[in-house]
């Protein structure tokens, strides 16, 4: 099994199963600035689903340090604009209002969130996740997931320091999403040379 990450940005991925206790929203874009003088604003898109940003009926609106409260929106228009949105809302019909909204969040409820391919969790559900080998070694908590390209690569943070995981079939074993747990068995030489970190 693969197991890839699909970023909200907030922070983050997921399989369309029963999720693990995590955001109430998850992040689809941020606002950029006003566009034009009728309360229509420019959103960079940061979604691995983009085209499902013109299907919504309503977006969640937040500042970033406080992305669960969050204010409802109703979608007057939106239409792709080169690599972005160009988004109306009903709430905003000026670019005075527009100005209001610029770096806010724009977000969708977790429960609307694209179903997923096997194998692909959002971030939240991968950060903070405890690992530990098939022999049962705790090798710590995911901290970190870098897109390398060819495949994630997970930043594990624990008793043997840091440890980098790729996220390819055959490394890891096996993810459970409620218990926040993950079973992988790392390739050859990964632990080499690793010793538990002296807390004193």
């Amino acid at each position: 099994m693969s197991a890839s990450a699909k970023s909200n940005n907030a922070d983050g991925w997921g399989s369309g199963e029963a999720q693990a206790p995590g955001p109430h929203y998850l992040l689809v874009g941020r606002v950029l600035k006003p566009h034009g003088v009728r309360g229509e604003i420019r959103v960079e898109i940061v979604t691995a689903y983009p085209d499902r940003l013109i299907e919504h009926a309503f977006f969640y609106l937040s500042h970033p340090d406080t992305p669960d409260v969050a204010e409802r929106y109703t979608v007057e228009s939106a239409r792709f604009h080169q690599r972005i949105v160009l988004l109306k809302l009903k709430e905003c019909q000026d670019r005075e209002a527009a100005e209001t909204l610029r770096d806010m969040w724009v977000q969708i409820p977790t429960e609307e969130a694209a179903p997923l391919e096997e194998g692909e969790y959002y971030l939240f559900q991968l950060l903070g996740a405890q690992v530990e080998t098939e022999a049962g070694e705790c090798l710590g908590q995911i901290v970190e997931v870098l897109e390398t390209g060819a495949n994630d690569v997970y930043v594990v943070h624990g008793p043997l320091g840091e440890i980098l995981l790729p996220a390819i079939e055959g490394v890891v074993l096996e993810f459970d999403t409620v218990a926040k747990r993950m079973v992988v068995r790392p390739l050859p030489g990964t632990l080499v040379d690793k010793e538990p970190l002296d807390e004193t």
